[in-house]
Order: structure tokens, then C-alpha cells, then sequence
């Protein structure tokens, strides 16, 4: 059998789902490959600013690397606007879904608040408050995500910058979306036996 044959759950039976979890593991270790592939399409997607969302991309990456950052906040800087493409007015939720069974909480956290962080550096300009991320100054991860900001992400612009290429990265972020999901996945238990599977269907 190379493929389910149910028409819905309740038709469902151990070995199909044997079948299914194979290829999602499968599916899963690929993830990786996919989003490098994703993070490809914000090539020449400038918007207006002075370097595409690429570029910006890695020079966030870069400049976090120097400034000694760990390999888990390059990470989290390589991928913070990847959701661009998918989801402009959204795209931090789109970063911190993908990175979250992987990173620690707060660091999940900085990504879905940076656009707000952000802000803070343009907000005026649209009549909006840029003091509004300081209604979290007492959360944990606030000073780590103003840092990431103000240090790394509003800096990361410069045409003339001299970024690393996204080769270099790319160790890193085998390695971080290589560890298993936070909780682990479930593991499928063994098939019951003939006698159990006949009760089951034939109760007393």
C-alpha cells in the first residue's frame, strides 16, 4: 500500500496511518530545504526600501553573528521577515510559526512582537505611537526584542554593507530546525493484535 484508501477518519485503520506517519516524518526532516526555498523568493521584493527583503534578510543575520549573538537569535534574525511574501500585513506570525517548535518561548515571543518593536522607528510617520511596545516593558522578552530592533533589524538597510551570503547560515539553520519539535511528535503505538481488534469491533 502506497497510499490511504479511507474516504474519512472513522474508516481509518492502523496501517494507513503507519502509511501516514512515515511521510510526515519524512515531510518534516525536508522542512529545512523548503524554507531556505521560501526565504529565495523575497529576491528582488524591495518595497520601496533601499535593499530587498533578502538582503535584509541576511544583513539582520549578519549583524547579530558579529555582535556575538548564539546561533538560535542568527536564526530567528535569518528568518524574521521571511512571512513577507505570504503575509505583508501578518508576516512576523508567519516567522514565529514556522521557528516555534524550535526555539525557546521568549524567542518566539521577540519574533511575533518585532513588527511592533519596530515600529518604534517609524510609527509617527503614520500618525501611531512609536512608544506603543512600551506597554510590555515588564514581559521577559522585552529588552531581548528592543535589542534585536534598535541593534540589528532597523540598521539592516545598507546597500554598502558587506552581508555574508546566505551559505554561511545555512549550517545554522540545519542545526536549529534539525532538533526535535519541542514535545516531540507522537509516536504511533503498536497495531493490536487479531483478538484485541475483533473484540474491539465486536463488543460484548
Amino acid at each position: 500500500m502506497t497510499q490511504a484508501r479511507f474516504r474519512s477518519f472513522a474508516e481509518s485503520t492502523h496501517a494507513e496511518w503507519a502509511l501516514i506517519d512515515a511521510h510526515f516524518r519524512e515531510y518534516q526532516s525536508d522542512a529545512c530545504r523548503r524554507v531556505i526555498a521560501h526565504l529565495g523568493r523575497l529576491q528582488g521584493d524591495h518595497h520601496g526600501y533601499p535593499v530587498d527583503r533578502y538582503e535584509h534578510c541576511l544583513q539582520t543575520a549578519t549583524r547579530a553573528l558579529r555582535a556575538g549573538a548564539d546561533e538560535e537569535m542568527v536564526v530567528c534574525a535569518l528568518l524574521h521577515d521571511i512571512g513577507d511574501d505570504l503575509a505583508p500585513a501578518n508576516h512576523a506570525e508567519i516567522a514565529a510559526g514556522i521557528l516555534e517548535p524550535f526555539i525557546d518561548p521568549l524567542n518566539v515571543w521577540m519574533i511575533r512582537h518585532h513588527e511592533l518593536f519596530q515600529g518604534y522607528h517609524y510609527r509617527e510617520f503614520f500618525g501611531q505611537d512609536r512608544h506603543a511596545r512600551d506597554a510590555y516593558a515588564h514581559h521577559p522578552a522585552y529588552e531581548r526584542t528592543v535589542r534585536f530592533c534598535d541593534e540589528w533589524d532597523q540598521t539592516s538597510f545598507d546597500p554598502e554593507y558587506d552581508t555574508l551570503p546566505l551559505a554561511h547560515f545555512l549550517p545554522m539553520l540545519a542545526r536549529v530546525m534539525g532538533r526535535e519539535p519541542f514535545g516531540g511528535l507522537p509516536k504511533l503505538v503498536a497495531a493490536p493484535s487479531a483478538a484485541v481488534a475483533q473484540g474491539m469491533q465486536d463488543p460484548a
